[in-house]
């Protein structure tokens, strides 16, 4: 027994050795040479040089024509002229025509939830009842915030505004979906003409 442990000892130290050779330590055999499993091929994503994105991002870009979902196409440019042709000719589409009447309402239900935006995102430069009064103008922060019934608006040229922004005020398209601009859009008529009275 004393023997086997000797011989064992000597192979494993052997062993040892044989496998510290400084020749040894790079890898003889690579399996799979010629293929990029060992030595991968590294790309930049959307890379002009990208095997199949040859054109970069355009491989991702959308179909011409399409439209995000959710998303609603508008086409009135930021512009003086968009501005115009959107107060003239841009109506609201959740206005419903009445039964018995032939004037088109907005629902109650969208002009309380235009009034719940309009308090968070319109009030503090605006004011509460759409007199210019807002708590950042009270305090001086912007000054010059028009009242609604100093100047000639119709819903069109309020969804612009809300759209792209004006003067001052920036853009709220991304803080409120189309169907949410609309309703802010309807508050401020009836602050408007509540004004007017």
């Amino acid at each position: 027994m004393k023997s086997f442990i000797k011989i064992t000892s000597i192979f494993v130290l052997i062993i040892a050795l044989v496998s510290c050779n400084s020749e040894q330590r790079s890898r003889q055999i690579q399996y799979m040479g010629d293929t990029d499993m060992y030595d991968a091929v590294p790309y930049e994503a959307y890379s002009a040089d990208h095997k199949v994105f040859q054109n970069g991002m355009e491989a991702q870009a959308p179909v011409d024509g399409t439209i995000a979902r959710g998303k609603v196409t508008y086409d009135y440019p930021d512009s003086e002229v968009g501005y115009q042709l959107a107060k003239d000719s841009l109506r609201s589409p959740l206005k419903i025509k009445a039964p018995l009447d032939s004037i088109y309402r907005v629902s109650k239900v969208n002009l309380e939830k235009g009034k719940y935006l309009y308090d968070i995102y319109c009030a503090t430069c605006h004011g509460l009842t759409g007199d210019g009064q807002g708590d950042l103008v009270k305090n001086e922060k912007f000054l010059g915030v028009p009242n609604y019934n100093s100047r000639e608006i119709t819903e069109g040229s309020i969804y612009h505004v809300i759209m792209y922004g004006r003067n001052m005020m920036g853009s709220h398209a991304s803080q409120l979906n189309d169907k949410e601009r609309w309703q802010v859009t309807h508050y401020v008529e009836q602050l408007r003409n509540d004004l007017l009275k």
